[in-house]
């Protein structure tokens, strides 16, 4: 059975952020496990396939509610829905992303942020090449447009694809316009008051342990 909201608000409260980066994978690898007909699945099973610890999935998949029975394991389609709800993923929840350029418009795009509760509903830019256009359906529009959209439609999610240089201003208007958590996809690390939530992306960083990681294995 599924959690209640209070339930799930309470989970949210006590996930510790290790263990909500890896909610999700436990979700993806669940996912194709389902789609492959299994039902069940063994807590030894998911820890190999994932390359964890048997006590790791175990504590992880706790604090959701998910809860496996001896010898038969944890119920997928159950498991999967304790997830989705301690993570958010079964509430939409709108977002509004400035920045259309390549990497903006390949997020506006991407079908997949529904499966995980995330619904872009429009990009904004001050290029007046860009602004009217659409891309998948999903309109382009004039910055100086956000904040009446994002207070009228009570958009809480903000996502940052502009260059270092704009980040911050764009930054500042979001918080004006009443967006509460912003995920920043621009190459500068960004600071915001304490009741507003960010998650800053560093793509250069997660290069950095890629190529040294790469080195490891070739002077092995």
């Amino acid at each position: 059975m599924g959690n209640s909201p209070k339930d799930n608000a309470q989970n949210i409260v006590k996930i510790s952020r290790p263990t909500l980066r890896r909610l999700p994978l436990y979700y993806q690898y669940l996912k194709r496990e389902q789609a492959l007909g299994r039902e069940f699945i063994s807590c030894t099973s998911i820890a190999e396939g994932m390359g964890l610890t048997s006590i790791q999935v175990r504590k992880d998949l706790q604090v959701t509610g998910a809860v496996g029975k001896p010898k038969v394991g944890y119920h997928i389609g159950a498991a999967i829905t304790s997830i989705e709800e301690s993570l958010g993923y079964n509430n939409t929840k709108d977002a509004l992303l400035v920045g259309a350029g390549h990497l903006g418009l390949a997020l506006l795009g991407y079908e997949g942020f529904a499966d995980y509760g995330l619904n872009i509903v429009a990009a904004f830019d001050k290029d007046p090449a860009k602004i009217g256009t659409q891309y998948r359906g999903k309109n382009v529009l004039d910055i100086a447009k956000f904040p009446d959209l994002a207070k009228r439609l009570n958009v809480q999610i903000g996502i940052i694809t502009v260059p270092s240089a704009q980040a911050m201003d764009v930054c500042n208007l979001m918080i004006e316009s009443g967006i509460r958590a912003i995920w920043n996809f621009a190459p500068v690390h960004l600071v915001v008051p304490e009741d507003v939530i960010i998650q800053n992306e560093n793509m250069a960083a997660s290069l950095s342990i890629l190529s040294q990681e790469l080195l490891k294995v070739k002077q092995k």
